[in-house]
């Protein structure tokens, strides 16, 4: 093991991307942010695509960056959102890649259903129904795009495969496509033949933390890297990645990884098949060193971002988060409606404030009266939900939560936070914020020999060295 060194990771969310370059040593775990860029939609004729060929430039110009900065960066890593993915024929791409938040997911639904019920799937895949997973997209495929496709990429398997020409489905991300059998973690030929749908499209697995390859001669160049520097394969579902750097006691912790969306669970080391798991509607993703990553998908703050989107537009100017979470601190919580975080009318995007509203209508309950009040009641009813899932999957995977991680942005939000720990019951740990970010670096150097150990070393790593904040349940 040598002494500090440098990785570089790219970490795409579902609203923004960045490049940020790691230096990593046993006693060391710093970020140096590089290049910070939006991941804006487009929606054609078709519907709602990634702008990905977008994505990859700026990738590549943030690698640029780094390189120049900092010359002895030894690998690169590539973590994104899950269950996306593109078709290709040989190395061309058959159309852009839809968004999940695209309108088709409902009709791959019924047709999946049709032919096997989703109990009968979570048996094999584990995963909890969400109509955006893998599975149901490639069901509204088009027959004879599918009849031209001859290989399925999941999104950091296709910049992994644009920057090295290698072309592999990483395990974690391959986990949130419904596609793999999860109890031996290969992909699942018998349920792709029921449906009809082509295995040969699906390539060979790679865990996190191997050689992809090196970088190709031109990607090389034009990120003026030696062409021997490598891709390593990380936890590229970006949750996974997250979990990693969450400095947690895993047989007494929850997490919750909370952007966009709220991931809410625990890590176990076998797949939790049960039917209470079923009931329950969690899901069983794959981790890094074999873990699994128990937890339930909660809606998180797309709606808060949603909301001060449509008040933007109302306005004509942008608004001050911090200042609006301060305003809606002064509200008492008794005073607002608690609605469902998760109903269908807050996937897609659009004007979150009235939907707060009709929901509230529908339900018989005063909707929020003003701006402070709507803040204040996404926060409290996320809060509530991020409690019920964690008792849910302390349950569930047999573990006494004493302790719930917050990362990722929502360990920014001090009222989120606190109100977590105040309907919980139970301290919450905020902290780290770039948590998917240094999962992904911690990952790669371990991979090229700039640390070692298990999980647990890296989590350690993590707790050492990252500002932590604490916040105890008020009663």
């Amino acid at each position: 093991m040598t002494g500090a060194g440098h990785v570089a990771a790219v970490d795409l969310g579902a609203s923004s991307g960045r490049v940020i370059v790691g230096r990593v040593g046993p006693s060391t775990l710093e970020a140096l942010p590089i290049a910070r860029f939006p991941n804006d939609p487009v929606t054609t004729v078709e519907g709602l695509h990634w702008n990905i060929v977008g994505l990859y430039d700026s990738v590549l110009r943030g690698l640029r960056d780094a390189f120049r900065e900092i010359s002895d960066i030894a690998s690169v890593g590539v973590d994104t959102w899950g269950v996306d993915y593109a078709l290709l024929r040989g190395d061309r791409m058959l159309g852009n890649p839809f968004h999940y938040r695209d309108a088709r997911t409902a009709d791959g639904v019924i047709a999946v259903h049709t032919i096997v019920p989703h109990g009968d799937l979570f048996v094999r895949n584990g995963l909890q129904f969400l109509p955006i997973t893998t599975l149901y997209q490639l069901a509204t495929e088009p027959a004879e795009v599918l009849s031209l496709a001859d290989r399925m990429l999941m999104i950091p398997d296709l910049l992994g495969f644009w920057l090295t020409g290698e072309a592999r489905a990483e395990l974690t991300i391959a986990s949130t496509t419904g596609l793999l059998h999860l109890p031996d973690r290969q992909w699942d030929a018998e349920l792709l033949e029921s449906l009809g749908l082509p295995s040969q499209v699906l390539p060979e697995l790679i865990a996190p933390g191997q050689r992809l390859g090196a970088l190709l001669p031109d990607v090389a160049r034009t990120v003026g890297a030696d062409a021997s520097v490598p891709v390593t394969t990380v936890g590229s579902h970006d949750t996974a990645s997250a979990v990693v750097a969450v400095p947690m006691n895993r047989a007494s912790a929850a997490y919750i990884s909370c952007g966009t969306w709220g991931l809410v669970g625990v890590e176990v080391d076998q797949p939790v098949l049960t039917p209470p798991a079923l009931a329950a509607n969690f899901t069983n993703e794959g981790g890094v060193d074999g873990r699994i990553r128990l937890l339930r998908n909660v809606m998180g703050l797309w709606i808060l971002s949603g909301a001060v989107r449509a008040w933007e537009r109302q306005d004509g100017q942008s608004l001050s988060l911090p200042d609006l979470l301060e305003a809606a601190a002064a509200v008492e919580a008794r005073e607002v409606p608690l609605f469902d975080v998760d109903d269908a009318r807050f996937l897609p995007p659009g004007d979150m404030p009235e939907r707060i509203r009709m929901w509230c209508i529908e339900h018989g309950v005063r909707p929020p009266q003003h701006r402070p009040a709507v803040v204040r009641s996404i926060i409290e009813s996320l809060a509530r939900a991020f409690a019920e899932a964690v008792q849910t999957a302390g349950d569930l995977g047999g573990i006494r939560v004493q302790t719930i991680h917050i990362v990722g942005g929502g360990a920014l939000n001090a009222l989120l936070c606190q109100r977590t720990a105040d309907i919980s019951g139970i301290p919450v740990v905020a902290g780290p914020v770039e948590a998917t970010a240094l999962g992904n670096v911690l990952v790669q150097a371990r991979a090229v020999g700039l640390i070692d150990g298990g999980l647990e070393n890296l989590r350690d790593l993590v707790e050492r060295t990252q500002p932590l904040r604490r916040f105890e349940p008020r009663h």
